[in-house]
Formats: C-alpha cells, sequence, structure tokens
C-alpha cells in the first residue's frame, strides 16, 4: 500500500468519524474513538487511530488521556504539540464550561453540577488537589480556586491562606474538596484533622464551612453528609458556651 492510499483511507475514515459524530454526538463513540477524533483536529491526511490507541494504553483509560501534561502526550508516537492541541483543548474547554455552570449557582442545593464540576476538575488527578468553593450569603458561588496540591496532610494545609482567600472573595461560607488519586474515597486521619482545623478557624472569623467532600474513581465520600461537619460545629459550640460561663 503507497503512502497516499494510507493518507486517503486515513482521510476517509476521519471522514466518517466526523459525519458519525454530527448525526449523533458521541453516542456509539468507542472512547479511543473520541480520542481519534480530537488528534484529527491538527493533523493533515495523517490515520490517527494507531496512535489514539497508544495514548489509551499509555494513559490507561479515557479520563488519563484528558489529563495528562502536553509533553506525556508528545512522548507516543504519532503525537506532538499540533496534534496534541485538540486534546488540550477540548479538557481546557470542559473545565470552563463547568466553572462557569457553577458560578452564581447555589450548589449546595444542585449536588450534582457540583459533583460534576468536582469530577471534572480534581476527580481524576494523579496528584492530590485540595478545592475552596467560596460562597455568598445565599449560598451562590463566587468563585472556586484549588489552593493546595501534592501530598495533603494536616500540616500542608494552611487555615490562614484559607482564611485570606475566603475573606478576599468576601465569602460568607464555603465548600472544600480534595481528590484521592488511589480511588479510595475514605477519609484518612490527615482528612479528619484538616477538616476540623479549617471548621474551627473559619468559624473565628464568621464563615460558614458547608461541606467537605473527597472524590475518586470510588464515588464520593461527603463529611456533611456523615454528620462530621455538624459535630464539628456542636464542638465549637460548648467552647464558646463555656467560654461565656466562665
Amino acid at each position: 500500500m503507497t503512502k497516499e492510499t494510507r493518507e486517503n483511507r486515513g482521510e476517509g475514515h476521519r471522514k466518517r468519524l466526523r459525519e458519525k459524530f454530527l448525526a449523533s454526538g458521541l453516542s456509539g463513540f468507542h472512547d479511543y474513538e473520541v480520542i481519534e477524533l480530537l488528534l484529527s483536529l491538527n493533523t493533515p491526511r495523517k490515520d490517527c487511530k494507531p496512535s489514539a490507541k497508544l495514548l489509551m494504553k499509555r494513559f490507561k483509560n479515557f479520563q488519563g488521556v484528558l489529563e495528562a501534561r502536553t509533553e506525556d502526550l508528545c512522548r507516543v508516537e504519532g503525537v506532538g504539540r499540533a496534534n496534541s492541541l485538540g486534546i488540550l483543548l477540548i479538557k481546557a474547554v470542559a473545565d470552563r464550561y463547568l466553572t462557569a455552570r457553577i458560578i452564581a449557582s447555589d450548589v449546595v442545593k444542585n449536588s450534582e453540577d457540583l459533583m460534576a464540576y468536582l469530577n471534572q476538575i480534581i476527580g481524576y488527578k494523579a496528584k492530590e488537589h485540595f478545592v475552596g468553593i467560596f460562597l455568598d450569603a445565599k449560598n451562590r458561588v463566587l468563585a472556586s480556586e484549588i489552593l493546595f496540591s501534592g501530598s495533603l496532610t494536616s500540616s500542608s494545609v494552611y487555615p490562614r491562606e484559607v482564611i485570606i482567600h475566603a475573606l478576599g472573595h468576601q465569602a460568607a461560607a464555603v465548600i472544600f474538596a480534595h481528590n484521592h488519586p488511589s480511588g479510595d474515597i475514605s477519609p484518612s486521619r490527615s482528612d479528619l484533622l484538616i477538616t476540623k482545623k479549617l471548621v474551627f478557624a473559619l468559624n473565628n472569623v464568621g464563615i460558614m464551612v458547608h461541606e467537605h467532600i473527597i472524590t475518586g474513581s470510588q464515588g464520593f465520600f461527603s463529611f456533611a453528609q456523615k454528620g462530621l461537619i455538624s459535630k464539628f460545629n456542636s464542638e465549637i459550640e460548648k467552647i464558646n458556651d463555656q467560654i461565656n460561663e466562665e
């Protein structure tokens, strides 16, 4: 088979993929076909299927490919900076879209949008990331920020920095979230200490902590649903009552 024949077959295949997408969206697409379509956006003529399958093998799954760094994508045969554009762009666009959806919305009542946002932003990252979602007095989202990254321990999450960010956004309340790359969503002792420290610290400046969510491939863990946020607030009330009695 000549090079020209291979290129023509590749062009015909990508045309069929595009027509399939325009006709019915991503319904019926395999994950590697979605990656193939993204690669083809900035790849002239060349068949992108082999590279798409290599990407899926290298990064384990669809989410892994979307979370990969440019330099890691380019280590895969047939993938360069130019044709990785589609993959990088779609992830950035999805992040911005979901951020825009939660801004000014009441995520306390609309947990579906909140979880979709968190799964997209941090759910499949290879390192731990700690997010603060800052709310106004009506629980509408003012801003969302990744506050800390890396191995999260009770000594690496600084309440002072969180307070500075919260006051900067004029927040009345906060929702925290972080991911467990292992997939296990059970809270560690450090997770419990971090949450308690933040509930106590923010309470001192009049800011309520509504929730702390741990997300991972096995689902999510809610500190509020498990009664832990209420427990910490009850401890604060007891301390305040003792102070007032003295």
